[in-house]
């Protein structure tokens, strides 16, 4: 036996959409129900677990045996669950083990990732969706999921609701519907052979060997999961709970309406108070606010918008997925974006919290943690505000430990000037200027020497840096919030043509990469711009990175865009996450190759880290959290990120900075 295909099918008094799957398998209801599986790529078996079938003894030391690969889709939920589920069934197996008594010794929980692969992670290396189901329909597979199977899913793997027609039971089992239950079987032999079929399909275009060591580093550190303050978590929900219900009665009063959180009752409200305006969403009433309302308006736009802040959710997400030694776990998909292979976020949602503008945080949270609601609304009148600034404290070291937050210095604009050879952009970077002021400065011509970090000539700087970037024009701008900066309409496209003229050969390495394109798909043929090349195989178009790595584009075309150009486009998951055509032109693919050279840089920051035997806990677009004994210098963490950068990066002046603390904070 070489390789072993599975599929597990479970059961959980715990939600897991809600939890992940590491609390997941933590509930005392927790159980295997079936296992399909195949060895080497031959027939499927199914053992029925919930009906009394046995695990066939070399199943159960291949799932132990690093020598075996493992394949499944989405492997992270079956590892986890087998580990929990080998640990209860076989406990006396467990601690004889070998391999489970050197994980152990290491202090790891879960069978280690290491013999493990995951098909998902093949689909999402080849642009293709994440889901078994949508993949398997991409590729038109012959084994397709029964249509039904969410409703047998739900049926059998979670709790059901006691009436008089089942008796009042809480759980369904096979007996109380054979036939269900054999489509359930039958269910989860489908879905090993889809990913048998996925695996066959796609082992021309494999995932290359240094991917598959950042995947099971990646499932290290979701395994560590990181500590969060529960005292701090639960208070801020009873705060929460509190101030919603304190800003529902004094709208309620305001506004006379029966339900002032309905977007239709107070759409009416403002109308019926000579107001002009067709959303209530935040950027219009935002703008309402600006433009000049009543008192009364105005305190019921206030409120409205302190009900809104969806950040405080997140408290309520991390009392879902926190495990019982109080880490939370499974907070990053690997291969999240399959266009640029970043890291996405799960459950917390850590890639998004609200980054920190308030003084005092320490304050603060001491002040939530403890409990002391009078004191709190007493101090901060703005309370949903605070308590949205407070999330990302909620992530702590444990005890004995600080955090080590190091992340790169503007590393997109160093990569995107880097790839185009826009030389004054790396020198200036190189000599540690701040590149905000720098670019202001090449974009009006004035001596850089001669700039503070406080005149406003910055916020153009980093207004046009940040906007114009990837192709960005007068939309991007707006959108980077130019008009709240007090610019008028009319002076954003000198801005923008300022932008391009002082990073000419960033303009040009766009539409240098758009004919490269362009030609790649039109001739079939591979081209190159730079250190970037681009490849047409089977139907696809891949752009080739200094990595090694590849970019998938499926079923690229050429078409004539809006703007009556030539333009090329691809199959993938669009906007609304259906399967389907997505336009793009020069500009954009850059943005792609940036943010996935990026990517790759913080792959090799985060092996550096691990091969230095620290541990990082959580890492956020270019920013990795150390949790580090309180002896360890910051610096030593901090430059790692950049030494040793891989060797595909020569000339890229890459630099790190970073800052330590007991709490996560934005510095």
């Amino acid at each position: 036996m070489e390789r072993l295909f599975l599929d597990a099918e479970t059961y959980s008094g715990t939600d897991l959409t809600a939890s992940g799957v590491y609390r997941y398998v933590e509930d005392p209801g927790f159980d295997i129900m079936l296992l399909s599986y195949s060895i080497d790529g031959g027939p499927v078996r199914t053992v029925d677990l919930a009906c009394g079938e046995e695990l066939p003894p070399a199943i159960l030391h291949a799932i132990l045996n690093p020598d075996i690969t493992k394949i499944a889709h989405n492997a992270a939920f079956e590892r986890i669950c087998l580990s929990s589920w080998i640990r209860r069934k076989y406990p006396d197996l467990y601690a004889g083990h070998s391999l489970v008594e050197g994980w152990c010794l290491r202090g790891e929980q879960y069978i280690p990732p290491e013999s493990w692969r995951c098909t998902m992670i093949l689909c999402a290396y080849n642009g293709l969706p994440l889901s078994l189901e949508m993949a398997g329909a991409v590729l038109g597979l012959e084994q397709q999921k029964l249509k039904e199977g969410k409703d047998l899913v739900r049926y059998f793997a979670a709790p059901c609701k006691p009436t008089e027609v089942n008796g009042g039971r809480t759980r369904n089992l096979p007996a109380d519907a054979p036939e269900k239950w054999a489509r359930y079987k039958e269910y989860n032999r489908r879905d090993v052979e889809a990913e048998l079929e996925i695996y066959r399909r796609l082992s021309n275009y494999p995932v290359p060997e240094q991917e598959w060591a950042y995947y099971w580093l990646d499932q290290r550190i979701n395994d560590r999961g990181i500590m969060l303050d529960m005292p701090l978590v639960d208070s801020a929900i009873r705060f929460d709970e509190i101030n919603r219900g304190n800003i529902d009665r004094e709208l309620r009063a305001l506004t006379g309406l029966a339900n002032p959180n309905s977007n239709a009752q107070l759409l009416c409200w403002l109308r019926a108070r000579g107001y002009d305006i067709n959303s209530v969403a935040k950027e219009p009433l935002r703008a309402l606010r600006k433009s000049g309302v009543d008192p009364q308006t105005d305190r019921v736009l206030a409120l409205h918008a302190e009900a809104a802040k969806t950040s405080v959710k997140k408290y309520y997400a991390m009392r879902g997925c926190v495990c019982a030694d109080g880490r939370a776990r499974g907070q990053i998909q690997f291969y999240g974006a399959n266009r640029t292979g970043r890291f996405s976020g799960r459950l917390i949602q850590l890639q998004n919290l609200k980054k920190n503008k308030m003084k005092g945080l320490d304050v603060a949270r001491a002040i939530v943690r403890r409990g002391d609601y009078d004191g709190f609304a007493m101090i901060y009148d703005a309370s949903q505000a605070v308590l949205s600034e407070l999330v990302r404290t909620a992530c702590v070291p444990k005890p004995g430990c600080k955090f080590i937050v190091a992340d790169f210095s503007s590393i997109e604009r160093v990569v995107l000037a880097w790839l185009a050879g826009e030389q004054w952009v790396l020198d200036y970077y190189a000599a540690g200027k701040d590149l905000y002021l720098a670019t202001a400065a090449q974009m009006f011509r004035l001596n850089l020497d001669d700039l503070k970090k406080e005149d406003p000539v910055r916020g153009l700087g980093k207004l046009a840096d940040l906007a114009c970037g990837y192709g960005g024009s007068v939309g991007a701008m707006e959108r980077f919030g130019a008009l709240e900066m007090g610019l008028k309409p009319e002076e954003l496209p000198g801005l923008v043509r300022k932008w391009r003229d002082a990073n000419p050969r960033i303009e040009q390495y766009w539409w240098d990469i758009d004919k490269a394109a362009m030609a790649c798909v039109r001739k079939k043929q591979s081209t190159a711009v730079r250190n970037i090349r681009f490849h047409y195989k089977g139907g696809m178009m891949f752009i080739e990175l200094p990595s090694g790595r590849v970019l998938s584009y499926a079923k690229p075309y050429t078409t004539t865009n809006k703007f009556d150009s030539p333009a090329i486009g691809y199959w993938g998951l669009n906007d609304k996450n259906h399967w389907g055509r997505i336009e793009s032109y020069g500009p954009k693919l850059c943005e792609n190759i940036t943010q996935a050279i990026s990517r790759d840089l913080l792959c090799q920051a985060l092996v550096n880290l691990d091969a230095a035997g620290h541990r990082t806990v959580m890492h956020v677009h270019d920013e990795a959290v150390v949790e580090a004994p309180l002896a360890i210098p910051d610096e030593e963490v901090i430059s790692l990120m950049t030494d040793p950068l891989p060797s595909w990066a020569v000339g890229l002046p890459l630099r790190a900075a970073g800052y330590s603390g007991v709490f996560y904070f934005k510095d």
